[in-house]
């Protein structure tokens, strides 16, 4: 019978497909493993279900000599070093699709949490500031005929794109490939980074993490933004250089950021905490019971899917 570990003692019943199928090792505590004692944790095994916080370098890879598939608990697989794979036939999976509507609510979600200054508005009120109804407290801005800018016109960038059209805001994209579902459905158009930042009034990030996109947000584009423009993460963190966003944010440029993702997880630049035009949450993107359990199911498929010799349904490498 295979082997296999799993970095994360996942709740009761979400890894039952497994069961009786393969011989399964899960991690008592939910704090992540170095790589050392990950590489420890893997020498003997057949396959792996990891999170997105497991680092799984080459150094890890080195030891895991029996290795033949990664189940990557996440869309992004970053975390995992895919050429030293492809390179020792390991296979590596994710899990796409099922948190697609989950993560696009969020974003939505935090879009109006700073647009419309809500948390702001809360910590007012319960420090008992509130003194009675005046015309100029706490204003804020309207979604409807908006210019929103979608970085990354994907799974969720779409998905997001179609609920703001659907509550009024005008679309615009950018991506590598023209989305033509995405400009018939929301009737957006697809332009440059550069035009992107200098007009929307609303910037939403959903491209995944590459060489090109490491700090995509520095300094220079930030510096292109309007004034009062916002800025939503709920891709990858070191899309943006946050030293550079919390500058930016100092010197009172930007209307107001939401981040769900960070640069340095779980870690997080301590400027960012303290500023109140600032959203933060700690990467719940795809925090639903209806999301979290379908990809838990999803990653168990593709595992047993590749122990088996067979094509697994979600391979991305």
């Amino acid at each position: 019978m295979d082997k296999i570990f799993v970095t994360y003692p996942f709740p009761e019943g979400w890894l039952s497909l497994l069961e009786g199928k393969v011989k399964i090792e899960i991690k008592s505590e939910d704090e992540f493993l170095s790589r050392e004692e990950l590489a420890e944790k893997l020498k003997d095994k057949d396959g792996a279900i990891v999170l997105l916080g497991d680092i799984i370098d080459k150094g890890v890879l080195e030891k895991a000599r029996k290795l033949k598939v990664i189940s990557n608990y996440a869309v992004g697989y970053d975390n995992i070093d895919i050429e030293e794979a492809r390179k020792r036939g390991i296979i590596v999976t994710n899990t796409p699709d099922v948190l697609t509507n989950a993560t696009a609510e969020l974003t939505v979600s935090l879009i109006f949490a700073v647009i419309r200054r809500i948390l702001e508005s809360n910590e007012f009120l319960h420090q008992g500031n509130f003194t009675g109804w005046e015309p100029d407290l706490l204003l804020g801005y309207e979604l409807k005929d908006s210019l929103v800018g979608i970085l990354g016109a994907g799974r969720i960038g779409s998905v997001v794109a179609g609920k703001l059209y659907a509550l009024g805001a005008k679309i615009v994209y950018y991506d590598a490939s023209k989305n033509e579902d995405l400009e018939k459905e929301t009737k957006a158009e697809k332009e440059g980074l550069k035009w992107i930042l200098q007009n929307a009034d609303i910037i939403s990030i959903h491209l995944p993490l590459t060489q090109k996109t490491h700090h995509l947000i520095d300094e220079k584009e930030l510096s292109m933004m309007k004034d009062n423009a916002f800025l939503i993460n709920t891709g990858r963190g070191a899309i943006i250089n946050e030293a550079s966003l919390a500058e930016t944010l100092r010197t009172g440029k930007l209307g107001g950021v939401a981040l769900d993702v960070f640069e340095n997880e779980p870690g997080i630049n301590t400027h960012l905490l303290r500023m109140e035009n600032v959203v933060l949450t700690p990467h719940i993107g795809s925090a639903t019971y209806k999301a979290r359990k379908a990809m838990a199911e999803i990653a168990c498929r593709n595992l047993l899917a590749a122990l088996k010799g067979e094509e697994p349904p979600n391979r991305v490498a």
